[in-house]
């Protein structure tokens, strides 16, 4: 009998273990469940809808004031892009097509993806510059390929959102690298300016062989060439004049004319380049440098290419990979810093969404891909002339990429004649005004020892390679950043008895966090402060209000300064502890002693000089307590109701009484 009751129990104990687990299985199930109903939820909510697709927030509320601004814009910003997308297409090092096939795509994504109704994407001049950096023998296969790789690793990060991984690129950096990257693309302009041919891969390798080549100038290129760059100039400056500002008691006919002044101002590169050609054209066919056939027509729809031929060699996806090496993280990295930071200068004070652009600029890349494009993304001119130009909405795209389709479908056969000189001018003029000198001072102003990662990016990019410049730039930021936490400021400072016969202790307030880079340094300084000021005698009191957290080494450094003053029969006070530095202290070190006011330090400086008993300082929860790790649980503090050396070490944690 006793076995069969035992066996009944044994089985309803079975059953109850099985009833619970399925119980707990189906809880398990159920919360799964719920969290992804929720996320779905959320996914296909009308907010997220908003968010991730920007055009059905403005669309339902379009009208004909917003069609008026976008189509000024759009076709003002067209008029710009066509002769800076041929332009940037030589600075790539390939054929003047390929900077039109990258001008639209990118125009009508946007118009879907964007947040920022003033950003145009497009070709730039650094993108081209670092373009041309990796595609190798100025293969368009590798260009393609480029933008498509781009796109998807930008998509990736927004999915991932690894937007925030930005933000260690600080803005000195970002001046350095935009500085030496125009200087390096106007320097490989001079050829063109000049009617020379050669190669050269470095600002010193321009300059260098822009003079010994000196003699072969051509003087109709560099005549055309600085009469270019004058007349470019003298129209930028046309838009700031009071002229082309429209005034509220202006008359139609006056407000036209001002509008149109303003027009011929944004839309100087066509000017010129329309001139020039016809210049070209009337003149006999070898006085100018030409830009040459250009391939007529739109670009075929089609998958980027995954393999291309060198020599008559197939050269497989691997190995173009491998080809182009660092430019698949280089290129996508520039490409979101510069897109952001454009969206961020035109925001108008509203918060930019990076995760959103950077799903827009992935997308662009992508798309770009299939219709052959270089790779893309926001230019600061063609935004500012975009934004001033009084564009209402990203549906602005629209009009420009059309105008470079129709350019594209029928207007190629005459780009031919536009000659190299004024192409070399526009990218010049266009490039000159991203050297940003002016944010030297103030740099200087906010804080000296930022011009160490200004100058190392600068003179990096502009005399070794662009990439690397950026990598050094970052490397400086992150060295003074760990630097400042190894080695944080710590104030030291003697606190007089009241009757001021001498000192009460010795203040010691580190600047920064209690973490294994910087507790040697603190326990150094606490140590100088023992010995010094101190006398190897006076209590020492350590203020760790600045102390967020505390990791093992750190621990472990503090036990050792601990032991330190306990060898020299010193005392030794802690204040103002975290419950967490408390937690992570009570961890290693034996015979903590815990008070809970600042009155406790006063009670361990008379409890060190009389080697009084510790009962003197028990007051209800103001208490002097002892943390052993003996006891256990280092949260349950019992008070101290037994004689304590004054050499150890006392705990005084954060109290507001």
């Amino acid at each position: 009998m006793k076995e069969e009751k035992k066996l009944a129990s044994l089985g309803k104990a079975e059953e109850g273990k099985s009833g619970k687990l399925t119980m707990n299985q189906n809880s398990n199930t159920r919360s799964v469940s719920d969290i992804v109903q929720a996320r779905a939820r959320k996914f296909f909510s009308k907010k997220t809808l908003h968010q991730r697709l920007p055009i059905t927030q403005w669309l339902p509320k379009y009208n004909l004031e917003s069609l008026e601004g976008d189509m000024v814009a759009g076709l003002t910003v067209g008029l710009t892009v066509i002769p800076q997308g041929i332009a940037y297409a030589l600075v790539a090092g390939l054929t003047p097509n390929y900077g039109l096939y990258s001008a639209f795509m990118g125009c009508f994504v946007y118009m879907f993806l964007g947040s920022c109704k003033d950003i145009t994407i497009g070709p730039t001049a650094i993108m081209s510059i670092m373009t041309h950096e990796y595609s190798v023998d100025k293969n368009p296969d590798y260009a393609i390929l480029l933008c498509f790789l781009s796109g998807i690793i930008i998509f990736a990060a927004a999915v991932c959102n690894l937007g925030f991984l930005i933000t260690f690129i600080s803005k000195p950096v970002i001046a350095g690298f935009t500085s030496a990257a125009a200087i390096s693309i106007a320097s490989s302009q001079l050829k063109g300016l000049f009617g020379l041919s050669y190669q050269s891969e470095s600002v010193i390798e321009a300059f260098s062989k822009l003079f010994e080549n000196i003699g072969d100038t051509r003087w109709q290129d560099l005549t055309l060439g600085l009469c270019s760059i004058v007349v470019l100039l003298l129209m930028r400056k046309l838009k700031d004049l009071k002229i082309t500002k429209v005034q509220p008691d202006d008359s139609t006919y006056v407000r036209i004319g001002r509008k149109m002044l303003f027009l011929i101002s944004v839309g100087r590169n066509a000017i010129v380049v329309i001139v020039a050609g016809i210049i070209a054209f009337a003149a006999k066919s070898d006085t100018f440098t030409l830009t040459g056939d250009i391939e007529a027509g739109l670009p075929a729809f089609k998958a980027p290419p995954f393999s291309t031929w060198d020599n008559g060699t197939e050269i497989y996806f691997s190995e173009m990979v491998s080809n182009v090496g660092a430019g698949i993280i280089i290129i996508p990295l520039i490409s979101i810093l510069e897109s952001i930071a454009i969206a961020s200068a035109f925001a108008g004070g509203k918060t930019i969404d990076a995760t959103q652009e950077m799903y827009a600029l992935g997308m662009c890349n992508i798309l770009g891909a299939f219709v052959q494009s270089i790779p893309v993304t926001g230019s600061f001119s063609r935004t500012a002339v975009n934004s001033t130009s009084g564009v209402k909405t990203p549906a602005g795209g629209i009009v420009t990429g059309l105008l470079v389709v129709l350019a594209l479908a029928f207007l190629t056969p005459y780009f031919k004649y536009i000659p190299k000189a004024t192409l070399s001018a526009v990218i010049i003029c266009a490039v000159i005004f991203m050297v940003e000198y002016e944010t030297v001072r103030p740099i200087w102003k906010a804080r000296q020892l930022d011009q160490i990662p200004l100058w190392g990016t600068f003179l990096t990019c502009l005399f070794w390679k662009l990439e690397f410049g950026i990598l050094v730039g970052v490397g400086i930021n992150l060295a003074i950043l760990l630097y400042g936490v190894a080695r944080p400021k710590v104030n030291v400072s003697t606190v007089l008895r009241k009757d001021e016969s001498g000192p009460h202790y010795v203040l010691v307030e580190p600047r920064s966090g209690l973490f294994f880079p910087s507790v040697d340094h603190i326990r150094g300084q606490v140590t100088k402060a023992g010995v010094g000021p101190a006398e190897s005698s006076v209590m020492v009191v350590v203020d760790c209000k600045h102390f967020t957290g505390i990791d093992y080494t750190a621990t472990k450094g503090m036990k050792s300064l601990c032991q330190d003053f306990e060898r020299r029969h010193q005392p030794l006070v802690f204040t103002n502890v975290t419950p967490g530095v408390e937690r992570g202290l009570c961890s290693l070190i034996d015979d903590i002693v815990i008070a809970r006011s600042s009155d406790q330090i006063d009670a361990a400086y008379k409890s060190a000089s009389s080697n009084a008993v510790a009962e003197n300082l028990y007051s209800g929860d103001e208490a002097i307590r002892r943390v052993s790790r003996s006891e256990g649980d280092p949260e349950s503090l019992g008070p101290l109701l037994e004689p304590m050396n004054s050499a150890r070490p006392i705990i005084v944690p954060a109290h507001n009484p």
